[in-house]
Formats: C-alpha cells, structure tokens, sequence
C-alpha cells in the first residue's frame, strides 16, 4: 500500500515537474526575429557603418524612451489603434453580413456575386483618390479605406462558410421540421463560424496594414504612419525603425489575441 502512494506521488511530482519544463517548440517562432535583431546589432557596430542609416538598437531604444516620456508616441499610437478598430469593426461587420445574406441565397449570389468577384480583383489602394474624394482625406476617409480592407476577407469567408455546408445537413434540418430559422441558428451558424473566424482574423491583419496605409496616403494626422512621414522627411532613421518594430509588434498581439479568440469561442469543437 504504501509503495503504490509513493509511486502515485512520483509520478505526480513528474506530471508537475514536466508541466513547468518549458515547451521548446513554443520558443521556435522567436528564434528568427531575435536573430534579426542580434544581426542589426552586429551589423550596426561594424567600422564604416553610418548610424544615420543603420542606428543600433540602443539608439532605437533612447528614441523610444524619449517619444514615449516627451513626445506622446502613446498618443499617436491610441490614435492609429482607433482608427483601426473602427475600421475593423465596420468593414467586418458588413463583410460577414453580407458574406452569410450571399450564401443563404442561391438567387442574391448569382447576381451580386459576379461583382463582388470583380471587386476583390482591384488593388485597395486603387481606391485612394476615389476614397478621397467621397470622404475627404480626414478621419472619415482613413477609416472608410480601412473598412475596405476589413470587408473583402470577411466577405469571402463567410459566403464560403455558409456555402460549404454539407448537403446532409440541410436533409438533416428537412428531417427534423426545423424550419429556415432553426436550420440558420442551430445548423449553418455554428458549421460556418470557423471560415468566418477564418475572415475576422484575416481582416484584423488586413485592417492594421490598411491603417499605416492610411496614414501615410491620406492627410497628416496623429498616429504612427504620421511619424514615420515624419522620420522619413527628417531623416531620423531612429525613429523610423521604431515605428516599424511598433507596428510589427501590434501586429503580433493582434495575431495572438485573435487566435485566442477563436480557440475560445470554439472549444465546444473538440468537447
């Protein structure tokens, strides 16, 4: 008796020990962006490398500290994040709205469809000038060009959500008396929310880099893409590359938090 709770408690100690052990594949994704940096840094400090093009890292650092203390990079920062989160919001809204009214009719999709398809084959930046015009180079216009962005991803996904769904299931729905609303709530929505989680984190993407975009195409106003104009007129490579390392780096937490999202919202998947 007493060997076996000793084993039990063995193999428990083991169970923790392991849990805490660091996943080494976890750490794999950070490999190549801390070899870059290391990279920079050595390639910063070589003889006859200007700093004016090639700043070390300390000095992106020193930047970093004094535009966050003195010059409200915080500020700018807020405000290129607003304007991406309307635009997201917008733009996903009406892509999945208009995503699931396409696959749930046969008849709308082979009208609209067509055009819809030729849509997506014009570049987002094409829109610019007509953007402009419409909505003026202010907030209205930066945020009407990132929802743009936001609704092509959206769009797609969910019409493919909705029309991918296995001719079983509609039998099934037919079989059981649920009705159009209940073969759309019980059935189709829940078979669809992949592909449409699939299109919401595509546009979050797709929304950030339409936002640095914005800022940089449309009037000078608060935000990152405005600094790095700014850095770019200036000549303050520091600055530049900072923005761009706070950019990728919103990049990545918005990347996170969306896959968190989705393992959230569809966990009772693999129940």
């Amino acid at each position: 008796m007493n060997l076996t709770a000793a084993l039990r408690a063995t193999r428990s100690r083991s169970t923790y020990l392991l849990a805490l052990r660091p996943n080494a594949k976890s750490w794999r994704p950070w490999l190549a962006p801390l070899a870059a940096l290391l990279i920079w840094e050595a390639c910063a400090h070589l003889p006859g490398v200007d700093p004016r093009f090639l700043p070390s890292l300390e000095a992106v650092a020193a930047r970093a500290w004094e535009g966050f203390v003195h010059d409200d990079y915080l500020g700018h920062l807020l405000a290129s994040l607003g304007r991406d989160l309307a635009g997201f919001f917008l733009g996903g809204l009406a892509g999945v709205a208009t995503g699931l009214a396409l696959g749930f009719s046969p008849l709308l999709a082979r009208v609209v469809g067509p055009t819809l398809m030729t849509y997506r084959q014009i570049s987002l930046f094409a829109w610019i000038p007509l953007v402009s015009m419409w909505f003026g180079g202010g907030e209205a216009g930066k945020i009407a060009f990132i929802a743009m962005a936001a609704f092509q991803p959206t769009l797609v996904n969910s019409w493919r959500g909705v029309a991918e769904i296995p001719k079983s299931y509609r039998e099934l729905s037919d079989v059981l008396l649920l009705g159009r609303l209940g073969f759309v709530a019980l059935i189709a929505l829940p078979c669809a929310l992949p592909q449409i989680f699939t299109g919401l984190h595509s546009a979050l993407i797709c929304s950030w880099a339409a936002t640095v975009g914005a800022e940089l195409l449309f009037n000078l106003a608060p935000g990152l893409g405005g600094q790095m104009n700014e850095g770019q007129q200036m000549f303050l490579m520091d600055k530049l590359l900072l923005c761009i390392l706070l950019l990728g780096s919103v990049g990545v937490v918005f990347n996170l938090l969306a896959r968190a999202a989705e393992r959230r919202c569809l966990r009772w998947r693999t129940l």
